[in-house]
């Protein structure tokens, strides 16, 4: 049975869980509150990462936390505030810390990162529209023992998992990069990554989407929602009421405001990347995560992007310099001679990105809704999951056999 569906949030999980629907054949509706021009579906690295089987909430991260707490230019930084919301958040990550959490979340996010992956590639071999898409791998450089030692033991991990994994020497990622010259020990390479200009795709989705008939309501903010036996009938905007037959929360940041409004309790916190693009030439063609710094190099289409940092501070966008420049200097160390302009310092821009406490995405339908559907919760895989969630929303509405199970992303898990 078709349906109309309208879809709450315009990044690439909306704009995913859009494209599948529309191919089913129902009539789809995106609202946002943005113009879809900016955020974290578009300062992102564009990875795709079977090789990102560790959940954020792992052993070990809280110590980092406390140690990072006072560095404002730390990797992983975490805003202390008296905000009840965040401390259960805290909470709730500091239960999820554990071997055996990671254990259980390996194979789960191994699969919906493969599986995403297979379906960038049937999007790219469809040319419904072109977009830059390359499979090179990730490296991960490192430039010391004890970090290359730690990358390596998620490397064998990785193998157990049946990935393809080697631990390159020097003289190895050389003749992987010839155009570099690095300043590293080695680097663990995975081959099973691939990556994108978000920059590139984003745009040309939406071309796409409304040319195909899906309607987009941009610069509008939901300001109310209404219920009656237990479904969703409307939602209010700064404008006007839109009906539909099934909802789609997927507002990223932004989804657990709304499902207050909802009375759903989705533990989320923004967690704040940035990025700079370098648009010189660097000589980059591998996409590289620099172990030590933890920032992300992509060659992207037309320009280098150096993305990087996990702030946890609240959804703002403010724009932390020290960070920027942390980044920056980072790639430097790790890229004997890399030049990075003043300029694209000054240019850097930041998005955030809706982190669950246990480091898993938040997919599927809701005990309080039967015509509501949650999408969001990715942290740092937003980009990598995007069609895989878009896939399993589209298969979940239209009431059809589901690609991979969903144990694990259960949306309710936190409200026992």
């Amino acid at each position: 049975m078709k349906k109309e569906v309208i879809i709450i949030g315009g990044g690439i999980i909306g704009l995913c869980c859009a494209y599948y629907l529309q191919q089913d054949g129902h009539q789809v509706s995106i609202v946002d509150k943005s113009d879809i021009s900016s955020g974290a579906s578009f300062v992102n690295a564009g990875y795709i990462t079977p090789s990102h089987m560790i959940p954020l909430a792992a052993p070990g991260m809280i110590t980092k936390g406390l140690k990072w707490m006072l560095n404002s230019s730390s990797p992983f930084y975490v805003k202390p505030r008296l905000d009840s919301d965040f401390l259960k958040w805290s909470w709730l990550f500091k239960k999820s810390a554990t071997a055996t959490h990671v254990e259980q979340s390996i194979p789960i996010l191994r699969d919906i990162n493969v599986f995403s992956r297979e379906l960038y590639t049937e999007l790219k071999n469809a040319e419904d529209f072109d977009f830059h898409f390359e499979r090179k791998g990730l490296l991960m450089c490192y430039q010391t023992e004890k970090a290359g030692e730690a990358e390596w033991e998620i490397g064998k991990r990785a193998i157990q998992e049946g990935l393809k994994v080697e631990n390159l020497t020097q003289e190895e990622v050389k003749k992987l990069e010839p155009n570099v010259d690095f300043n590293i020990k080695g680097a663990v390479y995975f081959d099973s990554d691939a990556h994108m200009t978000p920059t590139d795709f984003m745009p040309k989705l939406i071309s796409f989407l409304k040319e195909k008939g899906v309607q987009f309501y941009t610069n509008e903010a939901i300001t109310d929602l209404h219920f009656c036996d237990g479904k969703i009938v409307s939602l209010q905007t700064s404008t006007q009421t839109l009906k539909a037959d099934e909802f789609i929360l997927s507002a990223g940041s932004w989804s657990s405001v709304l499902a207050k409004k909802l009375n759903i309790n989705i533990p989320l916190q923004a967690g704040k990347g940035y990025r700079i693009d370098v648009k010189e030439h660097t000589g980059i063609s591998m996409p590289a995560i620099l172990a030590e710094a933890k920032v992300a190099v992509t060659p992207m289409h037309g320009f280098t992007r150096f993305a990087g940092t996990m702030e946890i501070g609240g959804i703002n966008h403010i724009m932390n310099p020290k960070r920027v420049k942390a980044i920056a200097k980072a790639a430097k160390t790790f890229y004997n001679g890399l030049q990075i302009a003043e300029s694209s310092i000054e240019n850097a821009a930041c998005g955030l990105r809706p982190c669950s406490p246990d480091g898993l995405p938040y997919i599927g339908k809701t005990r309080h809704y039967k015509n509501l559907t949650v999408a969001t919760g990715h942290a740092m895989m937003g980009w990598s999951l995007g069609p895989a969630t878009g896939k399993l929303v589209s298969e979940l509405i239209g009431e059809k056999p589901l690609s991979m199970k969903l144990a694990g992303f259960e949306v309710e898990r936190f409200s026992h």
